[in-house]
């Protein structure tokens, strides 16, 4: 945390996009880089996000700021196809393929929760998944892999660090995408993606504020992630449409 030192945020556009000004002096990422987003839209969210801080900056909420500093700064030196091979790659330790035999409750849970967001997926992308009981989990076939590759490959750079950002949060690449296609809510799909964990808190009871802090702070983080998704999408997709018109 750190004293908040200004008093008004703006934005304002410059030649590579839209940048965040506190007070008069512009905003940096930790590189140094003057901080540039590609659209209005995801500017004004970011500068939302610093205009909310109180007397401290707190930087761990500030979910949005920090996706757009992972996305100029690309601190992993990633390129497009190794952030979507990293993507796909969570489909082979999918939490929704994962399937338990006993308690036979929980085996029924999960086949009546995630069996309809995988026959969505399945039917969406006309892809097999499947899902598995074994400890090495579903044979995902090459083809789903390719068909996934593909579909991503759709997305701009900073979408992607988005898109990973949330399936690192659900540990899903599934819940994810049925998420980012507005199949799904934020609420539901962390339900989903805490199945287990929510069945052993309904069964054995919960620790009390340690649960409903992970659960928000969850929520907060993929409810962040989807909407940068969708910010980062919408300006490359509007120019697309004036450029066919």
């Amino acid at each position: 945390e750190r004293k908040r030192f200004y008093q008004n945020v703006s934005i304002s556009q410059g030649e590579g996009g839209f940048e965040i000004n506190l007070d008069h002096r512009k905003l940096r990422t930790p590189q140094a880089k003057l901080f540039t987003v590609p659209s209005e839209a995801l500017a004004i969210a970011v500068a939302t996000e610093w205009d909310s801080q109180k007397d401290t900056i707190k930087f761990y909420t500030m979910h949005l700021t920090t996706l757009c500093n992972t996305a100029l700064d690309n601190p992993t030196q990633r390129n497009k196809t190794q952030l979507i091979r990293a993507a796909v790659k969570f489909l082979e330790t999918d939490t929704v393929c994962y399937r338990v035999e006993e308690p036979a409750a929980l085996a029924e849970l999960q086949k009546n929760e995630w069996d309809p967001v995988v026959a969505w997926a399945e039917k969406r992308y006309n892809v097999t998944i499947g899902s598995s009981t074994s400890i090495l989990g579903p044979n995902i076939p090459a083809s789903t892999k390719e068909t996934f590759v593909s579909h991503l490959a759709s997305y701009n750079m900073w979408a992607l660090q988005g898109i990973e950002f949330v399936i690192t949060q659900l540990k899903s690449l599934i819940l994810s995408m049925s998420l980012i296609d507005r199949h799904i809510t934020v609420e539901k799909a962390v339900l989903l993606s805490r199945l287990e964990e929510e069945y052993q808190i309904r069964r054995w009871g919960n620790v009390e504020w340690a649960h409903d802090y992970d659960l928000c702070e969850l929520r907060a983080r993929t409810a962040a992630g989807t909407l940068f998704v969708h910010l980062c999408s919408e300006s490359s997709t509007v120019k697309h449409k004036l450029l066919q018109d």
